[in-house]
């Protein structure tokens, strides 16, 4: 009798301890999910916000490209490839080997890790980084949401646009740090900006790039290193 006691102990012992696994199972996939609707949430509502529509710029320097405002369907490129394979818009070329120039004289050797890419390339790289964040365990409209503070959606990206590049260090000459501490003083001269700077990601809709810089322009570029503002400022100043 105390034995058979025992054992209905032991069992009720277990089964509330496998009832209380499967309570925190569930309330974890739960949380899971609901942290995965409000992001998918928050990206409809800054997809969808007017306010961050900026209108076509009628100059080829100017045009504003991000997750709100995608490449005009008549923009038009022409390519001019560098000496590691990468193409750049070839009305960019002469000033950003101007760029270059002035870094290499000061001892500092950059390269361009990545110029122009097509549409499909633009894709892929996306949709390797939402893999990415599934991997880590994210659902799909999380890992989504992340990914895009990252990565532009195909049509959104600046890179299909041929005047944006990311610039990294010649490992063998120089470090990243020297190239973006230089690029961050210097750039402006050329007529190149930092694209995402810190502090202005939810104007830009992506997160801090110290790597990536697209070209504006003398003038433009000038005004946007003076006043410490985004690209999206500066045109939103001039409507």
């Amino acid at each position: 009798m105390t034995k058979m006691r025992a054992s209905k102990k032991k069992r009720k012992k277990y089964g509330k301890g496998l009832v209380i696994f499967l309570l925190v199972w569930i309330m974890a996939g739960a949380i899971q999910n609901r942290n995965d609707m409000l992001l998918f949430l928050m990206d409809s509502i800054g997809e969808n916000a007017d306010s961050h529509v900026i209108p076509a710029s009628e100059e080829w320097n100017l045009i504003v490209v991000n997750r709100w405002n995608k490449i005009p369907e008549d923009f038009s490129i022409s390519l001019t490839e560098l000496s590691n394979g990468e193409k750049v818009d070839s009305r960019i070329y002469p000033y950003l080997q101007e760029m270059f120039d002035g870094m290499r004289a000061e001892g500092i050797y950059p390269v361009v890790r990545e110029g122009y890419r097509t549409a499909e390339e633009q894709e892929e790289i996306y949709n390797e980084k939402v893999q990415a964040y599934r991997n880590e365990g994210y659902l799909r409209a999380g890992a989504e949401r992340i990914a895009k503070e990252w990565v532009a959606l195909p049509g959104t990206s600046e890179h299909q646009l041929g005047i944006a590049v990311d610039i990294n260090a010649d490992k063998t000459q120089s470090t990243n740090e020297e190239v973006y501490t230089w690029l961050a003083g210097n750039a402006y001269k050329y007529g190149f900006i930092l694209r995402y700077p810190q502090g202005k990601e939810e104007t830009t809709g992506t997160e801090y790039e110290p790597w990536h810089y697209r070209y504006v322009g003398k003038e433009a570029a000038q005004e946007i290193f003076n006043d410490q503002i985004c690209l999206e400022e500066y045109c939103e100043n001039l409507r």
